[in-house]
C-alpha cells in the first residue's frame, strides 16, 4: 500500500508539470494499475479465508448432530448385546440341562443346539467387537465435545478480558460481544480517525494498544481486521481512490499497531476493506452512517486440534 501511494503521489506531481517524458508517466501509470490489482487479489484471497474459516463452524456443527446420533446408536446397540446375551444364557441353560439328561433320542437335538450356541458365541464376539469399537468411537467423540466446550469457554474468558482492559473506552464507540463462537470488537471511526483520513488518533491507538495486550497473551488466535464505511463517495484528493481503498488503508494502519507488539504473531493477523457493503445500520441518517463508518477487529479461535480430531474419528 506505501508502495501504491508512492506511485500515486508521484503521477500526481508529473502530471502537473511538463518535463516529464510520456513514457515514464505511461510506466508509472501501468506500476499503480497493477498494485491496484495486486490489492483486489488480496481482498480476494480474504474472502477466500473467510469462506473457508465459515465452513469449519458448518463442520463443527454437523459434527455436533453426529454426536447425537451415535449415542443414539451406541444406545440401541448395548440394548441389542443385552437381549442378544440373554438368549445366550437361556440357550446355555438349555443345553446343560438337555447334557445332563442326555440320550440316544436327545443326541439330534443336542447337536442342533450344539451348532445354535456356536452360532450365538460368534455372534455375541462380534457384538463385543462392535462394542468395543463404539466405546472407542464415543470416547473419542466426548474428547472433541470436550474441546469444543473448551474452546467456547476459552472465548468466554477473552470476551471477559477483553471488556474489562476496554472498559476505559466502552461508551466512546468501542463494543465487545461473543456470538458464533468467535468474538468481536468494534471500533466507530469517531474514536479511531478524522473524517477521510486512515492515521489513527491519539486515544484510538491507547484502545488499539490495550487490545494488543491481550491478543499478545492469546497467540492461538486469528485476527481479522475489517475496514468499513458509509456509502458516502470518497471525495478527498491523494493517493485515495474511493472507499475501498480507504477501508483498506483503515484496517492496514490497526494491523500496523498491532504489529508493533512483539507478543503478537504476524501471521495471525489479517486486514480487509469492506469499503461500504457491509452495514450494521441504514445509510438513510447520519446516525446509521456513524455506525457504519468503523472498524472490526474478528477473533477466531484456531481450529487445527478440532479438525485433527475429526479426521481421527472419521
Amino acid at each position: 500500500m506505501i508502495k501504491k501511494a508512492s506511485v500515486g503521489l508521484l503521477v500526481v506531481a508529473m502530471s502537473m508539470t511538463s518535463c516529464v517524458s510520456k513514457k515514464i508517466y505511461n510506466d508509472l501509470e501501468s506500476k499503480y494499475s497493477d498494485l491496484k490489482k495486486e490489492n483486489r487479489s488480496i481482498s480476494d484471497e480474504n474472502a477466500d479465508l473467510q469462506k473457508a474459516k465459515n465452513q469449519l463452524e458448518l463442520d463443527r456443527d454437523k459434527l455436533t448432530k453426529d454426536l447425537a446420533d451415535t449415542k443414539d446408536d451406541l444406545a440401541k446397540q448395548k440394548s441389542n448385546l443385552a437381549a442378544e446375551q440373554k438368549k445366550f444364557k437361556v440357550l446355555q441353560d438349555s443345553y446343560n440341562a438337555l447334557e445332563k439328561n442326555s440320550n440316544d433320542a436327545l443326541e439330534s437335538n443336542m447337536a442342533k443346539n450344539r451348532e445354535l450356541l456356536a452360532q450365538l458365541e460368534a455372534k455375541s464376539k462380534k457384538l463385543a467387537e462392535e462394542q468395543a469399537r463404539l466405546d472407542k468411537t464415543a470416547s473419542r467423540l466426548n474428547e472433541l465435545e470436550a474441546m469444543i466446550a473448551a474452546k467456547e469457554a476459552a472465548m468466554k474468558k477473552l470476551k471477559e478480558t477483553l471488556s474489562k482492559a476496554l472498559n476505559g473506552f466502552e461508551g466512546k464507540g468501542l463494543t465487545v460481544e461473543q456470538k458464533n463462537g468467535k468474538v468481536y470488537v468494534s471500533m466507530e471511526n469517531k474514536l479511531l480517525f478524522n473524517s477521510g483520513s486512515w492515521a489513527v488518533g491519539v486515544e484510538g491507538r491507547k484502545a488499539v494498544v490495550e487490545l494488543g495486550k491481550v491478543l499478545g497473551d492469546n497467540p492461538d488466535l486469528s485476527v481479522l481486521i475489517e475496514g468499513h464505511t458509509d456509502d458516502d463517495p470518497y471525495a478527498g484528493s491523494g493517493p485515495i481512490a474511493d472507499n475501498w481503498d480507504l477501508s483498506t488503508k483503515r484496517a492496514t494502519a490497526i494491523v500496523n499497531i498491532l504489529g508493533e507488539n512483539k507478543k503478537i504473531n504476524k501471521q495471525n493477523l489479517t486486514a480487509a476493506g469492506r469499503s461500504e457493503f457491509s452495514p450494521l445500520a441504514s445509510n438513510a441518517t447520519p446516525e446509521g452512517k456513524a455506525k457504519n463508518r468503523r472498524i472490526e477487529i474478528i477473533l477466531t479461535p484456531r481450529l487445527d486440534e478440532i479438525a485433527e480430531m475429526l479426521n481421527s474419528i472419521n
